[in-house]
């Protein structure tokens, strides 16, 4: 390993259990710091009520960490945002948030519209498809923050479970983690090669930085985040927590590819080679004939501006 990647390694790691919730409690009242969870979320309706209701009850009800549980809601054709809503969160359509700007589609412009709703100074992002998880992945992503002002950015690390077709589970989840992001911080940025998860949806962060950066509209955002923070602020501004195992709902390779074409364009434009988009990212479906038919499908590399230039003053 990258001499620097193992120094970071050695000293801005730690687990979940090292954060109980009783400590991060009182570091949050020490602080007088308000906290936002948001769950950006498109089609979970099976899942994000869960997720909601598990929250809501144990880190607001029985212990007051969560000032506000948001679900942004990115164009869902199920009733994602009816049952969030029900579960006791506060549900904003993100096409429906700052609407001047305009809206996207994807998981990126879903957090960045989040940063024109939530109240808080210190932000948890959780996916809205977990199905193996528990309120530790918060207590544990906010303890770094909140014991440290030198941090600002959390990452998940964890075992990611993988259900296959034949009902066996294996802890060989990550797919465009094995095949696209280590790859790229190995040739690219060796000093991140510590980072567990570089793509992990689970992440904390303080609002003062996140409102700097520039995001992704799709998928790059989680890679965006880390290769910006590290270039502006310095490895030691990271931290990573193991928050045990994970699963979540999976992917085809057909729909991982798109998101795989938004993290290489995301590492070419933080190497200075930035692509225009959109592009189209060709694929084939199967055909009797065997050659397969062309398909054309269209992949989205905007950036959102840092919203710092983006809010009116």
């Amino acid at each position: 390993m990258h001499e620097r990647a193992a120094s970071w390694f050695r000293g801005r790691s730690s687990t979940w259990r090292d954060w109980p919730v009783e400590r991060v409690l009182a570091d949050k009242a020490r602080l007088n710091s308000r906290i936002s969870l948001i769950i950006p979320a498109r089609n979970e309706a099976g899942t994000v009520a869960d997720i909601v209701a598990t929250l809501s009850r144990t880190l607001q009800k029985d212990a007051p960490l969560l000032d506000e549980i948001i679900v942004i809601d990115s164009d869902s054709t199920d009733d994602t945002a009816g049952v969030a809503a029900r579960a006791g969160a506060i549900v904003y359509r993100a096409s429906e948030i700052a609407t001047d700007l305009g809206t996207r589609p994807g998981k990126g412009e879903a957090l960045w519209k989040s940063l024109f709703v939530a109240g808080g100074d210190l932000l948890v992002f959780v996916d809205g498809d977990l199905t193996e998880w528990g309120p530790h992945f918060v207590t544990g992503l906010l303890g770094p923050l909140l014991a440290d002002d030198d941090v600002q950015l959390v990452r998940a690390a964890y075992t990611r479970i993988r259900a296959g077709m034949d009902g066996t589970v294996t802890p060989d989840g990550g797919r465009l983690t094995e095949l696209v992001a280590r790859p790229l911080l190995s040739l690219y940025w060796p000093e991140l090669t510590a980072v567990a998860q570089p793509l992990a949806g689970e992440w904390a962060v303080r609002r003062g930085l996140l409102e700097t950066l520039a995001i992704p509209v799709g998928y790059g955002v989680e890679l965006s985040t880390l290769l910006d923070t590290a270039a502006r602020h310095g490895l030691d501004a990271i931290a990573q927590v193991h928050l045990g195992q994970r699963a979540h709902r999976h992917r085809t390779d057909r729909d991982m590819a798109l998101a795989a074409t938004e993290l290489l364009a995301v590492a070419e434009s933080r190497r200075g080679r930035a692509a225009t988009g959109p592009v189209r990212l060709q694929q084939f479906d199967l055909t009797a004939d065997g050659w397969g038919h062309p398909v054309s499908r269209r992949v989205d590399l905007d950036e959102r501006p840092p919203v710092t230039a983006a809010r009116p003053a």
